[in-house]
């Protein structure tokens, strides 16, 4: 928690204030019963109306004040903890926009989805009731045992006994909920993981009759968070009748006590009244303290959740010192690159090097899993090399900041994602100026037009998220679009023509040599059709280059290459 206080700084204003309202509430508060002593004492007992009319005038006053005050003090604390709340979420936000591919996978979409939502608002809900309660809990508590040794001292040793029995009870279960409150977190994170992954792969398990199943898992997932929930609930519900019981106890004790005192003539029946009232006090401030106790332990364990995410590094940085500009447009190259993920055992990538340049199309081909998508990973620094260097423009990309590398590269994803909205949003989303016919031009290109001008409402036709609205081709062809309105010095195509016929790809080819004549293409394609026409093939095998040329040139010198051809195309093709 002390590692988030710093959100707090900006709102130092509003805390000050609230704490200098809390502080005239509780003064108020134990003001209050002491004038009910005097008018029991004094006005009571002697007859005198007129002290008892003014003084009891006088307490409503001050109750008319207090109800004020705690309005106010209400308003600016939740206002500051809204605020606090909102920070915390935006920061969260940013540190996971700077996460590269690594980190996002350490983590995991369902938990940073959980720290930013649900552990957030816990924390949120700690400053809304630490801004009333644990400012108020402490003012009063000391302020009632003062007030009620100006009572009666002796009466007042009852105070030994109880809060420390009342601090063995709260250390309890503090001492155990916090391992509860850990657990319930992540488990948390397994029930979003669990439903993202449902409504994520929804058709997927309804074609494989797998619903059932996914209901098992969410049950399964459900009830091991219920249990854990319910040990933690059952903790605080065996300590609230203990605080009430060590409550009632005490008030019998004050009684009993007192009365005997008052019996004597050692002490008044109105000091007897206002002890028993600020006694009542200190124990109401003490189960105060234990509601907040009850939310400090999950969120202390939400906290170091946001601050694991907050603390963390990403292994992609933005370099100290950017390197000057080159002068040069569009040029891609590869210096014995070598790629390891975090943690692996054997490197994805050995020793790649080949160029592409502008006005060129370079396709890269190669079996599954012969590191095709990981290498075009690293142009636009989703992942650092581990060995070599990747250069664009004759510069490291480690040595331009991110969002300059990422302006000059038009990226279409193996998976084609659009976000919802318009398919004018998602089209402008590189290229948020983008004109109507700049729009038009490049569905044209990505042979997309004739689909969207079917649409009811054309470019304002709304996408839902994911683009599940749309078939698997017409996805592909609106992130084909969105990479050509924003017309980089780059384009990068990771199997984005998977989902098209053989028609359509060939359509699609053609317009785009036309579109992208002076600028770097690079294409990784399953298909060989999609690449014999490139001007450069970089064919991979197990990480390493085993070939580059033209479809010809390799036909002759790659036996990886002629196998993969062989297997897809029929030798008149082939000829």
């Amino acid at each position: 928690m002390r590692r988030l206080a710093r959100f707090l700084k900006p709102y130092w204003k509003q805390i000050v204030l609230v704490v200098a309202l809390l502080v005239v509430q509780a003064i108020a508060n134990l003001y209050l019963p002491d004038l009910n002593a005097n008018i029991i004492n004094d006005g009571i007992a002697k007859g005198d109306v007129d002290y008892i009319l003014r003084t009891g005038g006088f307490m409503l006053g001050v109750t008319l004040l207090l109800g004020i005050v705690s309005v106010i003090a209400v308003y600016f604390g939740s206002k500051t903890a809204m605020a606090f709340g909102r920070d915390v979420r935006s920061a969260v936000f940013r540190a996971v926009e700077g996460f590269s591919a690594a980190e996002l996978n350490r983590f995991g979409t369902a938990s940073l989805i959980t720290r930013n939502t649900n552990d957030v608002q816990q924390v949120q809900m700690l400053v809304v009731l630490g801004l009333n309660i644990m400012i108020l809990a402490p003012v009063m508590a000391v302020g009632g045992v003062i007030m009620a040794l100006r009572q009666d001292v002796k009466l007042s040793g009852l105070l030994l006994v109880v809060i420390p029995l009342m601090g063995v009870v709260i250390g309890i279960a503090l001492s155990k909920a916090l391992p509860l409150f850990r657990q319930v977190q992540a488990k948390t994170d397994r029930i979003n993981q669990v439903v993202r992954e449902y409504l994520s792969g929804v058709r997927v398990i309804r074609a494989f009759v797998r619903t059932s199943h996914e209901q098992k898992r969410f049950e399964q997932a459900n009830a091991d968070l219920t249990q854990t929930a319910l040990k933690v609930q059952r903790l605080f519900a065996s300590v609230m009748p203990a605080m009430m019981v060590i409550f009632n106890l005490t008030t019998v004790a004050i009684l009993f006590f007192g009365a005997r005192r008052v019996d004597v003539g050692s002490m008044q029946i109105g000091n007897l009244t206002a002890f028993l009232a600020y006694m009542m006090q200190i124990l109401i401030s003490v189960m105060m303290a234990v509601l907040m106790f009850v939310m400090v332990p999950r969120a202390a364990a939400s906290a170091e959740r946001i601050v694991e995410v907050l603390e963390t590094e990403p292994s992609v940085r933005d370099p100290e010192t950017p390197a000057p500009e080159s002068g040069v447009c569009g040029y891609v190259e590869f210096q014995q690159v070598g790629f390891r993920y975090p943690g692996a055992e054997h490197p994805v990538l050995c020793d790649v090097t080949f160029s592409a340049s502008p006005g060129e199309v370079t396709a890269i081909v190669g079996s599954t899993g012969s590191g095709k998508s990981t290498l075009i990973n690293l142009i636009p620094r989703f992942y650092d090399v581990t060995e070599g260097r990747v250069l664009v423009d004759c510069v490291d990309v480690r040595d331009v900041p991110r969002e300059k590398l990422w302006a000059k590269i038009g990226f279409v994803p193996q998976k084609a994602f659009l976000f919802s909205g318009t398919v004018a949003d998602n089209l402008r989303f590189g290229k948020p100026d983008a004109t109507d016919e700049e729009l038009w031009h490049a569905l044209e290109v990505a042979q997309a037009r004739e689909f969207v001008e079917a649409m009811p409402q054309g470019l304002d036709t709304p996408i839902a998220q994911g683009g599940v609205s749309v078939s698997g081709g017409q996805r592909q062809r609106l992130a084909i679009a969105r990479a050509l309105v924003k017309r980089p010095d780059v384009y990068v195509f990771d199997d984005s023509f998977s989902a098209l016929d053989f028609k359509t790809d060939a359509k699609l080819r053609r317009a785009l040599r036309h579109e992208t004549k002076d600028a770097t293409v690079i294409i990784v394609a399953q298909r060989v059709s999609t690449i014999m026409d490139a001007d450069r093939i970089v064919v991979l095998d197990r990480g390493r280059v085993v070939g580059i040329g033209t479809h010809a040139e390799l036909l002759d010198t790659c036996e990886t290459y002629r196998e993969i051809v062989e297997s897809q195309l029929t030798l008149e093709e082939i000829a």
